[in-house]
């Protein structure tokens, strides 16, 4: 998609789109007198690496989901560690890539207004411009937050793919989320990619007695093994075959005949608020996904921010001033 078609298509959806509750003084337009084209210049850099490698879309949104649910939405992720002891270093980490588009952004950003667009923000943007460019939903990013100065491995506790309902409930309950949000955000992983790695004990030896888990669909758990070797973990897996590199709710048709890849898409079918919505995306063609998704996202980027005081803006986003 052309940058001015993007454009373009910002501020019609910017008119019909999404409503923004802002209790925590972020704006829509703190950039406008100190870096006007701030939105610009990230969505040119996003769409010249996206539209090249439209799998950084999914890794791109993936790394902002993991940064906010680490010390909130502070670009803490984004911060190099000489000792190796970052964010960035945690095992759940170690398979976040895109950090080259954030530091592009930021780069052309200090060139036309130095030190006034933080890493955060940056995220952001990048994060919603990524899946703009893949015909994904857009949505509204409110502006303001300050970059964090502490980013520590031991504290990276994400929701992990092999939980329950429960502990990704309070995973989401935690950081201000409901379950409506936790069943909406984890249709991303419409345009998920994985390993084998993650999901062999799944397929191969569930309980330790060399089974699989029931709660998969029996066909698919042997189309993994056609794919999955029992030692191969490594070999990718698409979350959502044959949608994979298109946004959409077909996720959700997926996890409702039973083949989530992960115990953490499977879930969602345990309880009945989660179960429901995914019913009614498969009933509808996901008519509410879109939006449901834009507003979800937006009530993520206000998670644990810094703002006012609090924090600093970085002229690099891998380093403290």
């Amino acid at each position: 998609m052309a940058i001015k078609n993007l454009l373009v298509l910002a501020v019609l959806l910017s008119v019909i789109g999404v409503s923004v509750a802002n209790p925590k003084g972020l704006d829509l337009n703190y950039y406008k007198r100190r870096c006007p084209d701030a939105e610009a210049i990230v969505r040119r850099t996003t769409v010249q690496y996206v539209s090249r490698q439209t799998s950084l879309a999914a890794a791109l949104l993936r790394m902002y989901f993991h940064d906010c649910f680490v010390r909130g939405c502070d670009g803490s992720i984004l911060l190099k560690s000489p000792t190796k002891d970052a964010e960035r270093d945690a095992i759940p980490n170690l398979s976040v890539r895109g950090y080259e588009v954030v530091d592009a952004a930021k780069a052309a950003l200090e060139k036309k207004c130095p030190g006034v667009v933080s890493c955060a923000d940056v995220l952001a943007l990048v994060a919603r411009d990524a899946v703009l460019v893949i015909n994904g939903p857009w949505w509204p990013v409110p502006l303001g937050r300050r970059d964090g100065r502490i980013s520590r491995k031991s504290e990276v506790n994400l929701p992990s793919p092999f939980a329950g309902i429960a502990a990704l409930k309070k995973n989401f309950f935690d950081k201000g989320l409901n379950t409506k949000d936790l069943v909406v955000l984890s249709g991303a992983h419409t345009i998920g990619i994985s390993n084998c790695g993650l999901i062999n004990s799944r397929i191969y030896n569930f309980t330790g007695k060399g089974d699989f888990d029931p709660s998969m669909n029996p066909s698919y758990v042997r189309a993994l093994k056609k794919r999955c070797k029992p030692t191969d973990f490594k070999t990718s897996l698409e979350m959502d075959p044959g949608s994979v590199k298109k946004f959409d709710s077909h996720y959700f048709n997926i996890v409702a005949q039973k083949k989530g890849l992960f115990t953490s898409d499977s879930t969602l079918l345990d309880d009945a608020e989660t179960k429901t919505y995914i019913d009614t995306q498969v009933s509808t063609a996901g008519s509410s996904f879109n939006k449901d998704f834009s507003e979800s996202m937006v009530k993520l980027g206000f998670v644990e921010i810094l703002t006012g005081n609090k924090g600093e803006i970085r002229r690099k986003c891998a380093f403290v001033n």
